[in-house]
């Protein structure tokens, strides 16, 4: 069960050095799958799929018809309609916030320099599926998108043994706009997106969660096409003092721990008794939960319960530690939040559970993990847009800066470049006009 340690200990310095898994021989086995799509397009894509996902299917099932999106839609339930619906709205209003546009500056001279804001063209959304449905980060992933104005979003997600993508899965995608929606999971889904087969077209960047082979496969093909990050297992560190009910600490703690095995739960205090008490409360709540085993495995070898000194030992440690969620469940939480310096989200108060977040509230819920919040943001509107800086000058300010530009080439021993400087002005140091 989860153990309870003091700041000092040597066991907290641990928890802080994870790194991100990267094991030789799931890399291997990627980059193998990888060459093979590449070579083999949607035969090996097919093949690698009923090797893994257990099912086979022909080039001409791969993409979902839209008579499989309207079935869907008979499948689910009102109240899942009306909940997606709410969800998606949060999160287009957040977005929409985030929106920059284009610019141009002159100054006195006539130097004007600007910047093109423009949407990425086509953009793939990793989903995971088969037997599990994540019909939250779809939206997490695919309204941003959306809202930035990019016009192709492609959805993959590995299918069941039936051959079908979850109901649940493809209602959201459609409400989503995603407008292309395929059959494929794992690394090779990532490399159908990255390099194109005969039905999928490659896209320009590849964002959503999955397993380490999905992880793997984005980093290996990262450069021929951009990606949002590198996902590891999911986290949350709270932060609390005596005024925080141990039912709801344990009950957020395990909303992160029934992820995966791997996944981190840890409780920073300065108080004692909440300490056994959230303890005791894991284990109680532990004892009917569907997906204990996972939990209590993720608990026992990832989280812990840390006695700090104070709640500033505690923030400074979590700072450190730069959480995917840190929840403070203080007194005061907003009287804490300038002294948060990396995190991938913050929650603040008893009423604000991580869960909000990864439903609701309206900021995705693709976030950094394995401490690189320290330079990682959450996926958003930004990471669909590209820039182009833009530049034109007068005559009268080219001749003004001219010398500069000249000066500074020859420094570096670029004398191509100081000349197609100088080649502008006649001998006097104006600009030539010989040109016009």
């Amino acid at each position: 069960m989860i153990r309870i340690i003091h700041a000092g200990d040597p066991a907290v310095e641990q928890l802080l050095s994870r790194h991100p898994a990267g094991e030789e021989e799931a890399a291997a086995k990627v980059r193998d799958i990888l060459a093979g799509v590449r070579e083999g397009g949607d035969e090996a894509l097919c093949r690698y799929t009923a090797r893994f996902d257990g099912v086979s299917l022909n080039p001409a099932e791969l993409k979902v018809k839209p008579e499989e999106i309207s079935e869907a839609r008979e499948r689910v339930t009102s109240e899942f309609l009306d909940a997606l619906e709410v969800a998606a709205e949060n999160i287009m209003s957040y977005h929409r916030r985030q929106l920059t546009t284009s610019w141009m500056e002159a100054d006195a001279r006539g130097l004007l320099v600007g910047q093109l804001v423009r949407p990425l063209a086509r953009v793939g959304v990793y989903v995971p599926g088969g037997t599990a449905a994540y019909p939250s980060s779809v939206l997490m992933n695919a309204l941003p998108a959306r809202v930035a104005g990019v016009k192709e979003i492609v959805m993959v997600s590995p299918p069941n043994r039936e051959g079908k993508i979850n109901p649940h899965t493809l209602v959201a995608a459609d409400l989503a706009g995603v407008t292309e929606i395929y059959k494929a999971g794992g690394a090779q889904a990532i490399a159908a997106l990255a390099y194109g087969t005969q039905t999928i077209r490659p896209v320009d960047k590849i964002v959503g969660p999955g397993n380490l082979y999905v992880t793997l496969a984005k980093q290996q093909v990262f450069g021929l096409v951009d990606i949002d990050m590198l996902a590891g297992p999911s986290e949350v560190l709270v932060i609390a003092d005596d005024s925080a009910d141990p039912r709801y600490v344990a009950a957020d703690m395990l909303s992160q721990a029934e992820h995966d095995p791997l996944a981190r739960a840890l409780l920073l205090t300065p108080d004692s008794q909440l300490a056994q008490a959230v303890k005791d409360e894991l284990e109680r709540q532990l004892r009917d939960l569907p997906r204990r085993e996972i939990a209590a495995s993720s608990l026992a070898g990832y989280g812990a319960v840390i006695l700090t000194r104070d709640i500033a030992q505690a923030v400074d440690l979590a700072n450190r530690f730069a959480p995917e969620h840190l929840e403070l469940v203080v007194r005061e939480p907003f009287s804490w939040l300038g002294r948060i310096t990396t995190a991938g989200a913050v929650f603040l108060g008893p009423h604000a559970p991580e869960p909000l977040g990864d439903y609701l509230a309206g900021p995705s819920h693709v976030l950094p993990t394995g401490g690189t919040a320290r330079f990682y943001s959450p996926l958003g509107v930004d990471a669909f847009l590209k820039r182009t800086s833009v530049i034109a000058c007068s005559r009268e300010a080219f001749q003004e800066v001219a010398r500069h530009i000249i000066h500074l080439a020859r420094v570096e021993g670029l004398d191509a470049h100081a000349r197609a400087v100088e080649i502008r002005l006649d001998k006097s140091g104006r600009e030539s006009e010989n040109h016009e």
